[in-house]
This record gives C-alpha cells, sequence and structure tokens, in this order.
C-alpha cells in the first residue's frame, strides 16, 4: 500500500472477523441493480493530498460517464481513515458501492462475507484474470478462495538515494546488502544529517520493513495453518535488525521513533537523510518539488546482495485492490467500472500519475514503466517481492506487531537498551493480543 494508514485500528479492527457478512451500498439481500444511473466510489489517498487524487481521478471518472451513463461519487478518503471507515460498513450496511483497499486488507475484509467475490464470471466481466500479474493477484485474498478484489495500482519497496548526498561522502554506488547499507549510512550521519529514513510510528510501514526482514531471516510470522509465529528466532532477528539502524547502528534519527506521516520523505527531499527505503515515492518527491536526477533508486538490501525469492525476498507485494460491496445496488455498472479502471488505457493513465506500476500485463508495456526509476520496481514485483501472509488475522497482526516495533523505536530514541530479550518480550505480548482459535 501507500502513503499513511490507520497508526491504530483498535477495537474495530479487532472486531474484523465478526463482522456481518453482507452489507454495503445496496440492499441487505447481496446485491441487485436497482440504482443503474449512479455508483459511489471511496478512492484511497494516493497522491500528495486529496486534492491532487481528485484533479486526477475526476477527468476519468468523467470519461466513465460519458461512456457509460453512469455518474460517479467520488470520495477520496484518507488512510488514517479508510480501514475503519471500511469496517463500520461492513458492520452498518451504509457503504460505498466500489472501495480500493490496501492489499495486505485483502484476507481480512474477506473473511467479513462482505466484499463481492471475484469468481471466473465475475473476472469474465473484465477481460478475464490471465489479464493480471500473478505477484499481485497473490495479494487479493486467502489462496484457494475467490479473490475479494482486483489488483489496481501495485508498488514495490525499494531503496532511494540522494546523490548529492552520497558525492559528497565519496559514496560511488548505492548499497546492495545490508552491512554496506549501515558502512554507507554511518558515514553520512554526522554534523545533523542522517543515514537513513523511517516511520517509527507508522504501524504498517513497520508490518512491511519486519516481514521482509523476516523473509530474509526465515520467518513468516505465522505458520502454514494460518496460526499467529511471532517469536520464532528469525521473527525476532528481524525486528532487532531494523530496530537496531537506531539503536545500535546510529543511521537513523532518534526523532523518526515518531515519524508516521511520510515525515522521513521530507526529510529526504530536504537533504537531512540520504536514503529511504519506500514504495513507489517518485511522484511524492516531485510533489515536493525534488528532481528525477537529484536521487536515484536502487533493489532495497538483502545479506547476499542478490534479490530473488524466499530468503532473498526485498520487498513485500504492495499496492491497491478495488472491491464491490456485495449488496451494491448497481451491480452491473459496479463491473463495468472496474472493467474501466482496469483497462490498458485508464491504468497507463492512472499509473503514470501515481508513480506505480500496473498490475495489468499488457500496459507495462507502455514506455513510462521501463525507466530507470521504474524498471526497479516492475522488476521487484516480477522478482523477488512476497505476498504478506493472506490470512484472515492480518490487520490484527499489523496492529500488535506494528505497535511492538512502534514502542521498541521508542525505547531506541530514548536510549533504553533494545536486546534480543526484550524484542521477543514485545512480540510475546503481541502475539498473546491475537485472537484466540
Amino acid at each position: 500500500m501507500r502513503s499513511i494508514r490507520a497508526a491504530a485500528v483498535g477495537a474495530v479492527t479487532m472486531s474484523l472477523a465478526l463482522a456481518a457478512s453482507a452489507c454495503g451500498g445496496g440492499s441487505s439481500s447481496g446485491g441487485s441493480n436497482d440504482s443503474p444511473k449512479t455508483l459511489t466510489y471511496w478512492a484511497s489517498n494516493q497522491g500528495a493530498s486529496i486534492e491532487v487524487d481528485k484533479k486526477v481521478l475526476q477527468p476519468e471518472l468523467d470519461k466513465f460517464e460519458k461512456q457509460t451513463g453512469i455518474k460517479v461519487k467520488l470520495e477520496v478518503v484518507p488512510w488514517s481513515d479508510l480501514l475503519n471507515r471500511i469496517l463500520t460498513a461492513t458492520t452498518s450496511g451504509q457503504g460505498p458501492d466500489i472501495l480500493n483497499i490496501g492489499n495486505t486488507w485483502s484476507a481480512s475484509l474477506q473473511a467479513t462475507g462482505a466484499l463481492l467475490p471475484w469468481n471466473a464470471e465475475n473476472f469474465g466481466k473484465i477481460g478475464g484474470k490471465d489479464r493480471f500479474v500473478d505477484s499481485a493477484l497473490g495479494s487479493t485474498g486467502v489462496q484457494g478462495q475467490d479473490p475479494a478484489a482486483v489488483p489496481l495500482y501495485s508498488m514495490s519497496y525499494a531503496l532511494y538515494y540522494n546523490k548529492k548526498m552520497f558525492a559528497d561522502a565519496g559514496i560511488t554506488k548505492p548499497p546492495a546488502t545490508w552491512d554496506e547499507l549501515v558502512a554507507t549510512g554511518k558515514k553520512i550521519a554526522k554534523g545533523g544529517k542522517w543515514g537513513l529514513g523511517a516511520e517509527g510510528s507508522n504501524l504498517s510501514n513497520n508490518i512491511h520493513q519486519i516481514f521482509v526482514l523476516g523473509k530474509q531471516h526465515g520467518a513468516d510470522f505465522f505458520t502454514a495453518d494460518g496460526k499467529p509465529d511471532f517469536t520464532s528466532d528469525g521473527a525476532v532477528a528481524a525486528v532487532k535488525q531494523y530496530v537496531d539502524l537506531m539503536a545500535a547502528d546510529k543511521i537513523i534519527a532518534p526523532g523518526n521513533a515518531e515519524y508516521a506521516q511520510n515525515q522521513s520523505l521530507s526529510d529526504f527531499v530536504k537533504g537531512k537523510t540520504s536514503m529511504v527505503l519506500w514504495q513507489t515515492a517518485s511522484a511524492t518527491f516531485k510533489s515536493m518539488g525534488m528532481k528525477d536526477d537529484e536521487y536515484g533508486v536502487a533493489p532495497a538490501p538483502v545479506a547476499s546482495g542478490t534479490p530473488g525469492t524466499a530468503q532473498a525476498t526485498n520487498s513485500m507485494v504492495a499496492g491497491i485492490n478495488i472491491s464491490v460491496f456485495k449488496n451494491t445496488d448497481n451491480l452491473d455498472g459496479a463491473a463495468k467500472f472496474v472493467k474501466f479502471m482496469t483497462s490498458d488505457d485508464e491504468q497507463k493513465i492512472l499509473n503514470k500519475a501515481y508513480g506505480s506500476i500496473p498490475p495489468v500485463k499488457t500496459a507495462q508495456t507502455d514506455p513510462a514503466f521501463n525507466s530507470p526509476t521504474t524498471s526497479v520496481l516492475r522488476d521487484t514485483l516480477a522478482k523477488s517481492a512476497s505476498a504478506l501472509p493472506q490470512v484472515a488475522d492480518e490487520s490484527q497482526f499489523e496492529t500488535a506487531v506494528g505497535t511492538a516495533v512502534k514502542e521498541l523505536f521508542a525505547d531506541a530514541a530514548a536510549g533504553r537498551p533494545v536486546t534480543t530479550e526484550s524484542v521477543k518480550a514485545k512480540l510475546t505480548k503481541a502475539q498473546q493480543q491475537m485472537p484466540k482459535k
């Protein structure tokens, strides 16, 4: 996913598994075509602001209305509100017809039963399932079940580095391993400047980073049958390695422990921080006034220096999916809208605007997605990204473990020791907070 997501979703998130089974924008009986001329669409905040998103999306929605006669009422929902808004809609029945969801939420929201399943018939209405990249389809719901969503924007993590700061420090190439990243960061972390930026209070970003490090340490955070496994040696090592970038290596500024709203990107643009690990950041940098030639993009580090699968994973499969509430009162119109948004033309327009990668294979052939920046993201998605666990408790995982990492960053910022024992204690507490099976 992109940008900020809910820092704490509390009791509402914990009630996910108990949410009502079928609710949304239409009748409670499971969908109709009672309102064929209108649709309500909740879009996620992809751009630098909600106003930017409206400027990107409204012309496309007007185009859809001209083609189909269906008027789309747009609301761009901030990430800090989106999940809670969706969960409230699943229980109250007062929701949109169509909505964007972070792809890591797919399995959790699928478990509510509120979203339209994308079976072969429904995929047929939008051109077929085989139009989409496999890695993007892997984050649309529980394996073996009909997906709860369709991929819309694909993203992956990469290492963004400030070319001038590197040159000033005599660094000639971006780091490919974690040891190289730490060494590079230490060369720069002096005189009020720092090596690496982080969002220590952003629970989702914390999860993304430690999930990838977990894969590199041979840990998945869930067992094969979907049970939490937060305290394995690999999981503990992953969390400690990430927090130690501040606590022991001291290449992340202590103030980053409080960051949760893209402040690390602002520091990067201002030349306060030389590197950030981020998903699809170019559009945000541009909106902040940074020129494309002022930064470079490289694959995120792995221990071996060569990204790949399993312990060479260097990104989670990031992205945004589009879903339909199962009881929308414009089923046909909703299908037409998803087909429109995932058409080749719209995929090129929208993903260019947001700096993301189209999950539609044929749209990726556009030269815009083969630039030095976007090719790194595209290759990562195709070769070295792994989907976060597609389990019903994924949202609770983000809250519980993301909070544990946040608290460990707070300890590091305050100068309190971050030890293997303290990390394991935090993760044990997080596992105890998960729903009992």
